[in-house]
């Protein structure tokens, strides 16, 4: 009962976040392009060296299943979504927000950037399937 909630809240989270997003999703195409060796999205998207971000923004931190998350992460995360807030945060610079989590990747400096990422990210449903 507990997991349906979770994933209840994740979807009407999810749905006001894309409703929400600022940015290009075309420009956050061309961004991704820095993510796309760890991450993938889309219908045929697989875990990599990091999750596959179909659905991300809104879905609870570590839910993906299958893929192993730092303990950082997992002891983080209970309860916390990744919404826009979050990720600017992250995408910022990762270690700030999970110190010793596994992201390896330095951040986005321009914040436009960060917003046209997370509004590329935000049309893709958990599926895979865009609007």
């Amino acid at each position: 009962m507990q997991r349906l909630l979770m994933i209840a809240g994740a979807a009407i989270l999810a749905l006001t976040a894309h409703a929400s997003a600022e940015g290009d999703p075309e420009k956050g195409a061309k961004v991704f392009k820095k993510c796309a060796a760890c991450h993938a999205v889309g219908e045929s998207a697989k875990n990599k060296v990091g999750p596959q971000l179909n659905g991300v923004v809104g879905r609870p931190w570590g839910a993906i299943e299958g893929y192993k998350y730092s303990n950082a992460l997992i002891e983080m995360g209970d309860g916390k979504v990744w919404d826009e807030e979050n990720l600017q945060v992250y995408l910022t610079k990762p270690k700030a927000l999970i110190k010793k989590g596994k992201m390896a990747f330095a951040g986005l400096r321009k914040e436009q950037d960060r917003d046209n990422v997370i509004a590329y990210l935000a049309q893709y449903k958990e599926d895979g399937t865009t609007e």
